[in-house]
Formats: C-alpha cells, structure tokens, sequence
C-alpha cells in the first residue's frame, strides 16, 4: 500500500510542477491587443437546434458587437421544431446582420453540427477573411469580436478560441462544472497548446475564431466531419496550419443551465469514450488512473497509518491546492478542494456510462441524435 500511496503522491506533484502549471489558470484573454490597421469582414455562424430558450439572448448579444469592420451572423437552423429561427430574427430586430437558413439534415459520415457549421460556411461565400463559430446558447461582451481579431491579426493566429465561463448556478453545477474546466485543462494544457511547436491542440466549440484561407488550406469542415469532439478535432486541423490560442475568458458566459447531476453526468458522457477513441483497454486504464488519483489519497488518510498514510494525505492536499485557482476564477470557496475526490469519482462513473451508452448504439447523443453510431 505505501508503494500505491507514493505513487499517487508522486503523479500530482508532477502535475503541479511538470505540466505546463495547467492549474494555475494563467491562459485568459485580457486586455486588448492594438487594433489593425484594417478591420478584416467576419462571418460569425451559429448551427442552432431547438435552442429557443436561449437563443434570443445569444443573437441579441452578436448583433450588439462593436465591430468596426464588416460583420455578418448566418444562423442554420438545424431542424429545429420550437420557433428557434423566429425567435433570432425578433431578438436581431432592425439589425440587417442577421441571416437566418434552413439546414439540410447531415448525410452519411457527419455530424448534425459541423454539417450546420459547413452549411453556414457555404452561405459565407468567400467574402469574409475571418469564420467565427459561436455556439447558440452562448452570449458575448459587446467587445469579444474586436478582441478576437485585434488578437488574430496581432499574432498571425488561424485559430483564437475562448472558453466560454460555463453555467454554475445550482449546487450541481457547483460541484463539477469548474472541474469541468479543470479536467480539460489537465488534458490539453493551455499553454502547451498555445505554443507553436508544441504537438498539442485544442480548441472551445462555443467560441472559435478561425482564417477562412487556413481552413481551407486544411480541406474544410470536410476534414473533421464525423468528430464528435469537434472542436479539438478543429483545433489539431488548424495548428496543422498555424499558430492558434486557447484562452479562459468572462466576456463569453454558457447560457444553458446544466440542471442537475444527472443532466450534467449526461453532458460528460457524451464525448467521454471518444476522448478514448473508443478503445476499451484506455477505457480499462483510464478507469484504473482515476481509482489511483482520486479515490487512493483519501482512503489512505483515513483508513491507512503511518506513511501510507501521510502519503495519502499530501497527495489529497496537493489535488485540493490544485482545484484552488479555477475554484477562484469560478468564484467557488477554496473548500470545494476537499471534494475533488468525490468529484473525480462522478467524472469516472460518467466515463464509463458513455462507454456503455456507445455499447448500446447510444453513443454521442445529443438533440435525438445519436452520433458516436457512426464511430468504430
């Protein structure tokens, strides 16, 4: 036991110090780069379905950009039954912005979404130098778009994405959405990501601003059509053709609510098993990973003894330090750091619900549609 309980001890100080201080949350989008010398034309594109319940706010808050440069929003209602595309144009009122379509329904190896997204991307023509994908139940500052731009233009980026603040309002959503974040970030360090010759990449889906010619240059949409984890897909197409950055942001905030544990258990699910590739040996080793990290420290320091124990309880400490900036960004209190062992074993009993929903031919389900079925 004390060999398992120095070891766990020995993985979170190497998170801590050897990767890239994910943790620290340092990697977010304040402030204004200078301006351009031109403001380049930016087409944001908005795949919708059934999003009624936000998505006026959403668009109200895209026309109400102070864009100094051209800027259109092409919303693709994507089969949507609930008025979705009445309620964008009431919400856009006289703004001339705004251009609501009807999407086509994804034929075989795509994605409801990026199917909408390429829908959206045909209508744009080539007129815009910047696509901006933002998803419909996110709303933005009045300046996200110039700040996205300013960045882009600045650093000679193809990919700028926010990661959108996220929902944490019922005692749920308090206790995993900022592990949420921080899972993310343990998995795609921020830093990391935003350094050019660094392999890794990632991007947010809500919040991606992309250079038309380098999505191109890459094959399109096309090149990531059947990824259920579209925007890390996109993010791996475009650093194939660039510098691109991932930033934590509070000028883009998530207005969907999550609910309760099992609407966001759910949520987890969705993507889990294709973080995996869908390959039950990671899944195996995931699951055995999680045991180690989480559920290890505390079981030691409170039923081991000795240096089992001690050992046990720093390794608990260090997570609990870990949790601590994302649990300041996301204005939790520092004792939410306790708790990050229960939490990670929720995050592992929804792993292997999605792996089982995928069994199942369930997998990816999202808006009646299960789209991991296409997955091996």
């Amino acid at each position: 036991m004390i060999v398992v309980a120095l070891l766990s001890l020995a993985i979170w100080i190497g998170l801590l110090l050897f990767r890239d201080g994910f943790w620290l949350a340092r990697d977010t989008d304040e402030g204004m780069a200078p301006p351009p010398a031109a403001w380049p034309a930016v087409t944001a594109i908005v795949p919708a379905r059934d999003e009624a319940d936000v998505i006026g706010r959403a668009m109200a808050s895209l026309v109400a950009q102070d864009y100094p440069g051209d800027f259109r929003i092409i919303l693709v209602d994507d089969g949507s039954s609930d008025g979705t595309g009445a309620i964008a144009r009431r919400a856009a009122g006289t703004s001339d912005r705004l251009t609501v379509i009807e999407g086509s329904p994804p034929p075989a190896g795509w994605t409801g979404k990026l199917w909408a997204m390429r829908n959206g991307v045909e209508t744009a023509g080539a007129a815009p130098t910047h696509l901006w994908f933002t998803d419909a139940d996110i709303a933005h500052a009045p300046d996200t778009l110039r700040s996205l731009v300013a960045r882009s233009e600045q650093r000679g980026l193809v990919l700028d994405s926010l990661m959108a603040e996220l929902r944490c309002d019922s005692f749920a959503e308090k206790a995993l959405i900022p592990a949420f974040v921080l899972f993310f970030q343990m998995l795609y360090p921020f830093a990391r990501v935003n350094r050019p010759a660094a392999k890794m990449a990632a991007a947010a889906g809500g919040c991606m601003l992309v250079r038309r010619e380098a999505l191109d240059r890459a094959g399109g949409l096309a090149t990531i059509a059947d990824a259920i984890i579209d925007d890390c897909a996109m993010g791996t197409a475009m650093k194939a053709q660039g510098p691109i950055r991932l930033s934590l942001t509070r000028r883009s905030v998530s207005l969907r609510p999550y609910g309760g544990w099992s609407e966001i258990v759910a949520m987890i699910a969705r993507s889990a098993y294709a973080q995996l590739d869908y390959a039950p040996l990671l899944l195996a080793g995931t699951l055995a990973g999680l045991a180690l990290l989480y559920v290890m420290p505390p079981a030691f320091t409170l039923f081991g003894h000795g240096g089992t124990q001690l050992a046990g309880a720093l390794a608990w400490l260090a997570m609990a330090v870990c949790f601590q900036p994302m649990l300041r960004f996301y204005r939790r209190s520092p004792l939410w750091g306790v708790a990050l062992p229960a939490i990670g074993v929720v995050y592992g009993a929804a792993t292997a619900l999605s792996a089982w929903q995928h069994f199942q031919g369930r997998g990816g389900m999202w808006k009646g549609r299960a789209q991991a079925r296409m997955q091996r």
